[in-house]
């Protein structure tokens, strides 16, 4: 029995979680993208390059090796509403974590999937970057956090 589009992105979020580039890989199609507000401040504390989730092997990279390097002690994700609707689904998010430099941070998102079959193809990420500033960076002038 084929997973359906809700299904399958499920599983795309578990791989995710997983933190292992082999199994992450395998829910990205070749040609996947993660599309995020440029310069939010997850990119900036991180001295991230813009297009650096442009490419699966690019979004291997941030979930394996930079976004702990942000939130070192990991971070909580509550799913408060998924919506699926052909393959597109649709996932309502909250995020909270301390981040490298003892800062709270409590963040809603909005991900919109494109799957192709089992695997995601575009990645849609939406969050309130205003907040996401002022979480990580407080009153101080945005900045690389990481070596």
């Amino acid at each position: 029995m084929a997973a359906t589009s809700r299904e399958a992105a499920a599983n795309v979020w578990k791989a995710f979680a997983s933190r292992d580039p082999e199994t992450i890989r395998a829910v990205l199609t070749e040609d996947a993208a993660w599309i995020a507000p440029e310069r939010n401040a997850t990119q900036v504390a991180l001295g991230l390059a813009p297009d650096l989730l442009e490419t699966r092997e690019g979004i291997v990279a941030f979930l394996v090796h930079h976004f702990r390097k942000l939130f070192p002690e990991g971070a909580q994700f509550e799913f408060t509403k998924v919506v699926s609707e052909g393959d597109t689904v649709v996932f309502e998010q909250r995020m909270t974590g301390t981040t490298i430099n003892g800062r709270t941070y409590d963040n809603r998102y909005c991900w919109i999937f494109e799957m192709d079959g089992t695997r995601a193809r575009r990645i849609h990420e939406y969050m309130d970057t205003f907040g996401g500033y002022r979480m990580i960076f407080g009153d101080q002038t945005p900045r690389s956090l990481v070596d």
